[in-house]
């Protein structure tokens, strides 16, 4: 099955990227060229990706002592990736990109994702780059992001350290400055770094000529303390190997040295590392300490590594929905081939009739059902938040600063959702595939142990659930909250007027009402630890609320170009908003019951009774 059909319907008809054109930064495109990336992206997708999945994930990364050895497949995939211009494909023209819309990028990337997630960490060189296209300097840009567009450096992000995890405040990697007039580097005021970085994907390989490590850690107080929290958080550029101003290898290599690889359960085909910075092993200038350069302002680091980890995120989220996505491929092909068990009649079941497929069993049709809703609806959603980045760059004042907001309350539910609901998609899967769906026969349980990964990649369900109850829905007074209940309140009116979906409206209504009771009822007594107790119900339910509105908005718009029900994928597309709709918007109930309640439960009980 083909996912192209399923990225034009929701590019072209219900989100109108051809509409982008008329703005001048993408006045040169139309939907000729924007199919043009979509078919490049496919064919090296199928080409150069897809046969080698099961190759990544069962000859894993190795460490000689000296060098990580990847299968050729990953390096022939990597140099396909990178003269396709995907890297820089959103970037201005003056730096060798496309000036694509994101929302077409992100379209286009998906079919990589499907393909085989683990082959590269793309997403993570141009997200690096992209934060430094904002918080560089002109030379930073120049030297580090043009060379990571051009697919000849790679990107890392340097968060978490073996005793923080993803506790930022405790980062204890030091940045001490490099002598005297070390403010006077071009590339950036010169610091020297100690410290050990933590499941770093990407963190070595032989797949670029360079690695670009953007870095936090702390800058010492005048008494070589470090400030506690996340204040005293700077951010550096770390490259694996030195450099000029031209962008130049000086041939010297700076003090950053790999410890180990990390062999997880799924993405194996991506080197994940433990670095150490500093501890002399390769010395610059005869001295110990990873030269960094400060990228913005000291203790500001957060503040810009936030512009890559918010990205990242919504990568996280894409990435999760394809696996789905693959799974769902994967075990539909299967049910419509597979023969067993024979239908139940008035006179039970005659064991004389031929067996039939298990496509037309009916908790079969439940579980391809559910896969549709959970991972077409993802994939509407993150395609969704790529299009507010394009409004938020490109839309008149106004509809960029909603853009900017909506995409602050989205990002949690676009990393957080795909990544529950998208991998019990793949549970689905295998199950499908009964027995052999445990076996590495079928890819099933690959595409399973990738997806546990999104669930914990860029923030745990817990971190997310925080962020969006903690902040997101409370920020500029809960202007968020209201921009986004006013968008689906037009879905609404324009559904309810559609009888097919009319009952929907009102279901969706009752959802949006209930959420926005329930965030009262968290912050009634204003004490933190009480309405955040139970913050992953309250995350779930909301993202079943914005899901529930995706499938409308989706429904409603197959209904406008398709009233008489004429495409297979009209019904299909209707299926499965009434199945969420039946099945799913009912969960949210339970979910709010204990956020609306601040039930104590989980927070309350001894840590000696459990």
């Amino acid at each position: 099955m083909s996912l192209r059909p399923t990225l034009d319907f929701l590019l072209y008809d219900w989100l109108h990227a051809e509409s982008l054109n008329a703005r001048a930064r993408f006045a040169d495109h139309s939907r000729e060229t924007f199919d043009a990336v979509l078919d490049t992206c496919e064919r090296i997708a199928r080409e150069k990706y897809a046969p080698h999945n099961r190759t990544v994930d069962t000859q894993e990364p190795q460490f000689d002592g000296e060098r990580v050895i990847l299968p050729q497949a990953t390096h022939d995939a990597h140099k396909a990736f990178a003269e396709s211009g995907m890297l820089s494909a959103a970037q201005d023209y003056e730096i060798g990109g496309m000036q694509l819309p994101y929302t077409v990028q992100a379209a286009a990337g998906s079919f990589f994702a499907m393909a085989s997630v683990s082959i590269g960490a793309n997403m993570l060189t141009s997200g690096n780059a992209n934060l430094l296209m904002v918080h560089g300097t002109p030379m930073q840009q120049a030297v580090f992001a043009k060379n990571e567009f051009s697919g000849r450096w790679a990107g890392t992000m340097c968060l978490s350290e073996p005793q923080a995890g993803s506790s930022l405040s405790d980062v204890a990697t030091r940045a001490v400055p490099d002598g005297d007039g070390f403010q006077d580097d071009p590339l950036g005021p010169r610091y020297r770094l100690t410290g050990h970085k933590m499941w770093i994907s990407a963190g070595d390989h032989e797949l670029t000529e360079n690695i670009v490590h953007i870095v936090l850690a702390k800058i010492p107080d005048a008494h070589g303390k470090l400030v506690p929290g996340t204040r005293g958080i700077s951010l550096f550029i770390v490259p694996k190997k030195m450099v000029d101003t031209e962008g130049r290898l000086t041939g010297e290599r700076n003090d950053v040295a790999l410890a180990g690889l990390n062999h997880k359960l799924g993405w194996r085909g991506t080197t994940n590392t433990l670095l150490n910075f500093g501890e002399g092993r390769f010395p610059v200038d005869g001295k110990a300490g990873a030269v960094g350069y400060l990228v913005g302002q000291p203790g500001k680091g957060l503040h810009c590594m936030f512009h890559m980890m918010n990205e990242a995120r919504i990568g996280v989220g894409t990435a999760a929905t394809m696996l789905g996505m693959a799974g769902y491929y994967a075990s539909l092909d299967y049910a419509k081939s597979r023969p067993q068990g024979r239908p139940q009649g008035p006179a039970g079941k005659d064991a004389a009739s031929p067996q039939v497929r298990i496509i037309e069993h009916a908790d079969v049709r439940r579980m391809l059902l559910a896969q549709k809703s959970y991972c077409e609806g993802a994939l509407a959603l993150e395609l969704y938040c790529a299009r507010l980045v394009d409004e938020q760059k490109t839309g008149d004042a106004e509809a960029a600063d909603d853009a900017r907001l909506l995409l602050e309350v989205l990002t949690p539910i676009a990393k957080s959702w795909p990544s529950e609901w998208c991998l019990e998609a793949n549970s689905l899967a295998i199950q499908i595939h009964g027995g052999y769906g445990y076996t590495r026969d079928f890819p099933v349980e690959q595409y399973w142990r990738d997806n546990r990964l999104n669930m914990i990649h860029e923030g745990t369900h817990g971190i997310q659930a925080a962020d969006l109850l903690g902040r997101k829905v409370l920020m500029e007074e809960g202007r968020g909250l209201t921009l986004l209940a006013a968008r689906i309140a037009e879905t609404m009116r324009r559904a309810a007027g559609v009888p097919a979906l009319a009952a929907h409206s009102k279901s969706l209504g009752e959802a949006l009402e209930r959420v926005g009771a329930a965030t009262r009822e968290a912050w009634a007594t204003g004490h933190p630890q009480e309405a955040l107790a139970n913050a992953v119900p309250y995350m779930q339910a909301f993202g079943h609320m914005v899901l529930a509105w995706i499938w409308l908005d989706v429904a409603q718009r197959a209904l406008e170009r398709d009233a008489a029900k004429a495409l297979p994928a009209t019904v299909g597309r209707l299926g499965a908003a009434d199945y969420f709709f039946h099945y799913e918007l009912p969960r949210i109930g339970a979910w709010l019951n204990v956020v609306e309640r601040r039930d104590p439960t989980c927070a309350a009980l001894p840590e000696e009774a459990f």
